[in-house]
């Protein structure tokens, strides 16, 4: 070979290496036009699908979105009002009334015993000693004013009947001489004589005229209407001046004496109200004391009531229940019976007439007095409520609702 030929083919070889390795070079690198092809392509059914799926979620989305604010406008509403005729009504036991405000009262409940009215209380006692003689009446009987009750006889009543018929013979005689016949002396003397006889008389319960009877025997009478009570003696015994023959009790009226802690009884108004109960009876009564001094054993006090008793139903002896008013405050409250608030969704809320229905309406209870609430907002003085049957009425509305989720 020859020298040009020897340095041409190496040169070829490299024109040759050149031009291969610029070849490999598109290959290798797309165009931009390729690049955005590749980008796009993934279009097949895997990319389909995705969208679907995206798609789906989003509508799901959306519709929890509007089920959510269906809920919330739902909510808001609140729970349908109840329509009922005055005969549903009835037969379910509601009973509604009209708000007023009203002085409250917190009655405070005692135990009591009942006691002789000693206002209206007498004991039959001779003042002087005697002997029983005839008894005109007996234990339990009922007597009216000036009945005879017994019949005693005495030497001492002898005597005072005696001087007192001489005595009165004497005035009569001088009155009917006159002041100028007989002296002013006789005549002042004859006067103070009939008056000391006659004084003697009553005092051993004798009348102050004479009857015309010396012999010592008198009668006691009933100085007033009532029931004797009790009766201790019998016919022959002889007894002392003061001791108890009967004891005449006007029963129309007695007292209730009733027992309550110190700091309680300071809170009983005179001349409040207060009720006694005696089994099925009861009895209206009205405080007519209450005691200054604290038992140091019990500290208790008592308070003293005043009670009519009609129809004889109450007698001495007997323990009976007492309702007394505690005066809950003087100022007039709006408020509902304690029983006429319900919850409904975790809300105090009362039942209120609007338009023909009964509908539920949040509202702010106050302090409890006695069986009453007070209503601080949401009712106003003239509102008609549900007083009774609250809790009937709140669950036929809960019935209804379920039965409403039911239905979708």
């Amino acid at each position: 070979m020859n020298p040009k030929s020897y340095l041409l083919i190496p040169a070829g070889a490299v024109l040759v290496l050149s031009l291969a390795g610029c070849g490999a070079e598109p290959a290798a690198t797309p165009s931009p036009q390729a690049v955005a092809t590749d980008t796009s392509t993934p279009r097949g059914e895997d990319a389909e699908h995705a969208d679907e799926a995206g798609q789906e979620e989003a509508g799901h989305d959306e519709e929890a979105v509007h089920d959510e604010e269906a809920g919330h406008d739902e909510a808001e509403e609140g729970a349908e009002p109840v329509r009922m005729d005055a005969a549903a009504l009835e037969a379910a036991g509601i009973k509604l009334a009209t708000l007023d405000a009203r002085s409250l009262s917190e009655p405070l409940q005692a135990p009591g015993e009942v006691l002789d009215n000693a206002y209206g209380t007498t004991l039959i006692t001779p003042r002087v000693e005697a002997l029983v003689v005839r008894r005109h009446a007996k234990l339990g009987d009922e007597v009216a004013v000036g009945a005879p009750l017994v019949t005693l006889s005495s030497v001492e009543v002898a005597q005072a009947q005696g001087a007192l018929a001489i005595a009165e013979q004497d005035w009569k005689r001088v009155q009917s001489l006159g002041r100028e016949a007989v002296s002013g002396r006789r005549y002042q003397e004859a006067q103070v004589t009939v008056e000391q006889a006659r004084a003697t008389a009553r005092a051993y319960g004798l009348p102050g005229t004479a009857t015309g009877r010396s012999n010592g025997e008198f009668t006691l009478t009933a100085p007033h209407a009532g029931r004797l009570t009790e009766d201790a003696f019998v016919v022959g015994e002889r007894i002392e001046p003061g001791r108890t023959l009967f004891r005449l009790v006007d029963e129309s009226v007695v007292w209730v004496d009733a027992t309550l802690p110190a700091e309680q009884a300071r809170r009983i108004a005179i001349d409040s109200t207060a009720q006694v109960v005696l089994g099925p009876v009861r009895l209206p009564g009205k405080v007519v004391q209450r005691a200054h001094r604290t038992s140091e054993n019990t500290r208790t006090a008592l308070v003293r009531i005043e009670v009519a008793n009609e129809g004889d139903r109450l007698h001495g002896g007997d323990y009976v229940e007492v309702y007394l008013d505690a005066g809950g405050g003087s100022d007039p409250q709006l408020a509902v019976p304690t029983a006429a608030l319900v919850q409904l969704e975790g809300e105090n809320v009362v039942f209120k007439e609007t338009d023909g229905a009964l509908a539920p309406v949040a509202v702010r209870p106050g302090p409890v007095v006695g069986d009453h609430t007070v209503i601080a907002d949401g009712l106003v003085i003239g509102d008609r409520v549900v007083v009774e049957g609250a809790y009937v009425l709140k669950a036929q509305m809960l019935k209804a609702q379920l039965g409403e989720g039911h239905g979708h």
